[in-house]
């Protein structure tokens, strides 16, 4: 009653521009009971969140319209401040009440923040703490609880600095995806298969290499921007557009990962033989000797889809981290509509992760046929590959420090 708590949330969701609404709200619900425990018992709580990538500047956002969003599933109000360090911010914190929940806007907008950042300067977690989001807002609160397990694998001041400082804590979704996702890890049903797509490649292209030298997993199926990766390193041709994107994504520099991968694993990383593309607005699909010479591929063939499906249907484990392709228009969402048919018929366990799998996974009405669903994407990869999440070690420091 009455302590002031800083609690990190990850309640990042795809947002429509046009109406200023999420598209989404997956995320937000998954952390209501950790916000709502910490209310009822009187905390006054401070939510910290990001939204949209940083590397791809074009998709920040302001946080306000899930303050509006956690006030529905709380029933409750949600104060929201275009802030996060400065006076106006600081100033709303110490006016909080008992009970009270105060939404400050997207930390991303500070720069300590942000990926590049992070990235470029590797900064320890006591360094952390000296930067300004932590040393602005760490004064004014009493405890931190980080619920973010979604983003557990970045290694940024308000994920892994405010434990330097405070006695910190998991929050409930933190701790029941971290206890999930271990137990399955150790002991997990053969066939274990792993499905990675989408286009956010660097994590799947860590963890692949680990989880198959360890016998984790017994096949891994690929799609999307991780299959258009692995095929050029092949030397197969997937179009000059597909090319084009890999270079103006910035993630040329995982084909010579993606060609060693092939070179030690190419028995269990299945890829598409054939990749669908639009013509004058029409899904067209070929194989990849046919291909015409500047298709860009967004998605795999329903050939190859099914063929995937038939190993899913076989599979005790499955363990999934992103589309087979741009899922969003009808004309390329093909091959994620039938592994996602497939996921909710099989038998096995099946495990999806990261915000473009959950969304496809609500699209498609799968969500009470999956075994299990995990807010984080990368986080999820990270921690199969057994490396110790950033935020997992900042809250092993705080638990021996102010213990």
């Amino acid at each position: 009653m009455g302590k002031t708590v800083l609690c990190r949330v990850d309640i990042n969701q795809p947002v429509d521009r046009k109406t200023g609404t999420l598209k989404s709200t997956a995320r937000i619900e998954a952390c209501v009971p950790t916000l709502k425990e910490l209310s009822d018992k009187g905390a006054r709580v401070v939510i910290l969140a990001h939204q949209g990538s940083d590397i791809e500047y074009k998709n920040f956002y302001t946080t306000a319209p899930h303050a509006q969003a956690l006030s529905g599933f709380l029933g409750r109000e949600v104060a929201f401040i275009d802030d996060v360090t400065g006076p106006s911010a600081r100033e709303a914190i110490r006016q909080l009440q008992n009970g009270q929940l105060l939404l400050l806007d997207n930390v991303r907008f500070c720069s300590e923040e942000q990926t590049l950042f992070e990235q470029k300067l590797q900064l320890s977690h006591e360094e952390q703490a000296q930067t300004q989001v932590v040393r602005k807002l760490a004064p004014l609160a009493d405890l931190y609880v980080c619920d973010a397990f979604a983003a557990a694998h970045r290694d940024q001041p308000s994920l892994c600095g405010f434990q330097q400082l405070l006695p910190s804590y998991m929050g409930r979704l933190f701790e029941r995806e971290y206890v999930v996702i271990s137990e399955l890890m150790e002991r997990p049903e053969r066939p274990c298969v792993y499905v990675l797509g989408g286009a956010k490649v660097g994590d799947a292209f860590l963890m692949m290499d680990t989880v198959l030298t360890r016998n984790a997993a017994d096949q891994v199926l690929t799609g999307g921007l991780v299959a258009n990766i692995l095929l050029a390193a092949k030397g197969e041709a997937i179009g000059q557009g597909s090319l084009d994107f890999i270079q103006r994504s910035g993630n040329a520099r995982y084909i010579d990962t993606a060609r060693e991968l092939l070179a030690k694993h190419a028995d269990k990383i299945l890829l598409p033989g054939a990749l669908a593309y639009l013509s004058e607005g029409r899904r067209q699909e070929a194989a990849l000797r046919d291909l015409p010479q500047d298709a860009a591929a967004l998605d795999i063939s329903g050939e190859d889809a099914r063929r995937y499906a038939d190993i899913i249907l076989g599979a005790r484990t499955v363990f999934v981290n992103g589309p087979m392709g741009v899922f969003e228009e009808a004309e390329t969402e093909l091959g994620t509509k039938i592994l996602w048919d497939a996921l909710g018929d099989t038998q096995g366990y099946t495990v999806i992760g990261g915000g473009d799998s959950i969304t496809a996974t609500t699209k498609y009405g799968k969500t009470q046929q999956i075994g299990y669903i995990c807010t984080g994407g990368g986080a999820l990869i990270r921690f199969l590959t057994g490396e110790e999440l950033p935020v997992v070690k900042a809250l092993r420091h705080a638990a021996s420090t102010f213990s």
